[in-house]
């Protein structure tokens, strides 16, 4: 069952090309090309939101977050113009590149999670040690 799914994951993931093909359609309307921007933009991060190191979370977005959002860009677009970015993406490639803007972005937000997780905890220090005689 894990290996269809990875392999359902694999052929979903591979429909990026398409999506970003969607997403400068002129007929893809706005509300899709927010969520295919997000999706595709965070395809093709070098980073990952949960790092892939942190054992069960880190396989998440490869496995779960990446393909629901892929899914939702789909059932968004007209079906007309999926099947015909889908023939045009047939003959391109654009998987090697990376989104580097994405990936500063995603470090950013892990950088302010460090830092709120800092001061709360720091705080609870002060706090107990405050109460301390």
């Amino acid at each position: 069952m894990l290996e269809s799914f990875k392999q359902k994951a694999k052929e979903l993931k591979e429909s990026i090309v398409a999506l970003s093909i969607a997403l400068h359609h002129k007929r893809t309307p706005w509300y899709a090309k927010v969520v295919l921007f997000l999706v595709v933009s965070y395809a093709l991060s070098p980073i990952d939101l949960i790092p892939d190191f942190i054992p069960v979370l880190g396989l998440l977005d490869d496995l779960l977050l990446l393909p629901l959002g892929i899914t939702l860009g789909i059932k968004l677009i007209p079906k007309d113009v999926w099947e015909e970015c889908n023939r045009v993406a047939e003959n391109q490639h654009i998987l090697g590149k990376k989104n580097w803007v994405i990936g500063g972005m995603i470090i950013l937000i892990w950088v302010v999670l460090i830092i709120i997780t800092v001061k709360v905890l720091y705080g609870i220090y002060l706090n107990n040690s405050s109460e301390k005689p």
